[in-house]
């Protein structure tokens, strides 16, 4: 990473970006991995699916730290798609198991902001079906490998700061820890103090090596158990955790 340096009045300043060009916005078309598809949401095609595989979480957990749902009836989830999902920003796209062809979980792109190279991945929702698979990795890793495929410089996860499994998720796949914006939002009624976690394009290419590393199928025993756990070569990638 280059430098901070100082300007004529020697004031220091950030380093010089001489060869920046923003990045287009994610195009709306699949990526294709070995375990999963992630593809922009369809109502018609998905939302089935979504609301069945989420009719496994019975408690409503996966809920918990998002700003909307449950929802009682496919209908209500159906009409909430076609409101909330169907935008460009946040841009929503469904997570298909590659083994039988169902939409099982939930993520998108979101504050896309080419003109300074950022942006985010939120709106997690991963179904039983999808929660701790391979598949569910591997859509993080092919949705992180997009954006900064793109010229991205800066790939953002931000959660409620009381929310400790994302926040582990977070560290697992690589993220840094940045910090807790106080009093940073209202939702469901209460309050939420946000943690702020990132990658940056100069961290990608060790990090997308990790990724790699942990979804080789001979990183997995005959019985499916993994051999090296992806945090085991994320930790020592990241700048800070918390």
């Amino acid at each position: 990473m280059d430098s901070n340096t100082q300007n004529a009045l020697g004031q220091p300043i950030g380093w010089a970006l001489p060869s920046w060009t923003a990045p287009p916005p994610p195009p709306r078309t699949p990526i294709a991995g070995r375990y999963v598809c992630v593809e922009p949401i369809d109502v018609e095609r998905h939302a089935a699916d979504l609301f069945q595989s989420q009719a496994a979480d019975t408690e409503g957990r996966n809920w918990t730290y998002l700003p909307y749902g449950p929802f009682a009836t496919e209908a209500d989830y159906r009409a909430w798609m076609a409101k909330a999902c169907l935008g460009d920003d946040p841009m929503f796209h469904a997570i298909i198991d590659t083994a039988t062809g169902r939409a099982v979980g939930v993520a998108s792109y979101l504050r896309i902001d080419p003109p300074n190279g950022a942006i985010e991945v939120g709106h997690i929702n991963f179904t039983p079906a999808l929660q701790g698979t391979r598949g569910a990795t591997e859509s993080m890793y092919l949705m992180m490998h997009r954006a900064f495929s793109l010229g991205y410089r800066r790939y953002e996860w931000k959660c409620d700061a009381v929310n400790l499994p994302s926040r582990a998720a977070a560290a697992r796949l690589g993220f840094s820890f940045e910090g807790v914006f106080r009093q940073a939002a209202i939702y469901k009624g209460r309050n939420r103090d946000t943690a702020w976690y990132s990658v940056l394009d100069s961290e990608w290419p060790a990090l997308e090596r990790a990724f790699l590393t942990w979804l080789d199928p001979g990183n997995f025993d005959a019985a499916g158990g993994q051999r090296v756990r992806l945090s085991d070569v994320t930790r020592p990638l990241l700048a800070s955790r918390g």
